[in-house]
Formats: structure tokens, C-alpha cells, sequence
């Protein structure tokens, strides 16, 4: 459960690892998303839900952490992250499901995913979303 020291800035062992496998924003944002969240609805799930959904906005999840989305790619990640706590849409685990398809190729080509000249965009997001999985799995060994 982060708590911030200043400004968004949480200790290193309260981020989850794939928060603290990734870049100084990524961490910011999810600290500062987390804190609000907090004070709002207190600690627990919800609040790392609503820190993932703002993570989501600016950021996507590649293997074991969270990189900057394209500049002009900005905004919800997915279906959940788009309709918010009432939505029953899934959620596409930090794949960027609003990306290109070409985006969501070259992703999967960077991490080796077999097949995927042939995968549709959906295949391409379960895919990757599968491959990310995998890489946190070993991470955390």
C-alpha cells in the first residue's frame, strides 16, 4: 500500500514490482492515483484499481513494466479503463487495446510472440496481454 513522502513519490518496496520495474512517471503516477484514491475510498482493491486506470491512461505494460504510450496515444487503454467502475467490459491487463494494430505488432514482435504476422488486433492484444503475464510470472521468481 504506497504512501507517498512527497509529491507522489512512494518507497520503492511499497510499489508493486511491475510499478517499480518501470520508469520515475510510471511510479509517479500511480503513487499520486493511489494517495487520492486513499483518501477518497480508502485503503484496499479500490484503490489500486483506480491507480492501475490512471497508469493505463499514460502508460502500457511491455513484459514485467509499464512504458510510455506514443505521444499521440495518450487516454484509456481499454474498454474498463474507458467506462470506468460500472462497467462490465474486460480489462486488457495494460495491453494498449486502442492502439494500432501495427503498434500491437511491433510489440509482439519485440517480445517474440510466435504467430503473430497472422493475428487479428484482438489476437494480438490476448497475445501480448498472455506474453506480459509470463514475464511477471518470471520476474517475480
Amino acid at each position: 500500500m504506497p504512501k507517498t513522502t512527497r509529491k507522489g513519490t512512494a518507497k520503492q518496496s511499497e510499489l508493486p514490482g511491475t510499478i517499480r520495474r518501470s520508469d520515475a512517471k510510471a511510479q509517479r503516477t500511480f503513487a499520486k492515483a493511489h494517495d487520492s484514491a486513499v483518501a477518497e475510498y480508502g485503503e484496499g482493491q479500490r484503490a489500486y484499481r483506480v491507480a492501475y486506470s490512471a497508469l493505463k491512461h499514460t502508460h502500457e505494460k511491455v513484459g514485467d513494466h509499464w512504458e510510455p504510450k506514443n505521444e499521440g496515444a495518450k487516454g484509456p487503454s481499454d474498454e474498463r479503463a474507458e467506462g470506468g467502475r460500472h462497467t462490465s467490459a474486460p480489462s486488457a491487463g495494460g495491453v494498449d487495446a486502442n492502439a494500432s494494430r501495427q503498434h500491437l505488432y511491433d510489440l509482439a514482435r519485440r517480445m517474440d510472440v510466435p504467430g503473430r504476422s497472422r493475428m487479428s488486433k484482438g489476437e494480438l492484444v490476448q497475445a501480448l496481454r498472455n506474453a506480459n503475464d509470463r514475464a511477471t510470472a518470471r520476474a517475480r521468481a
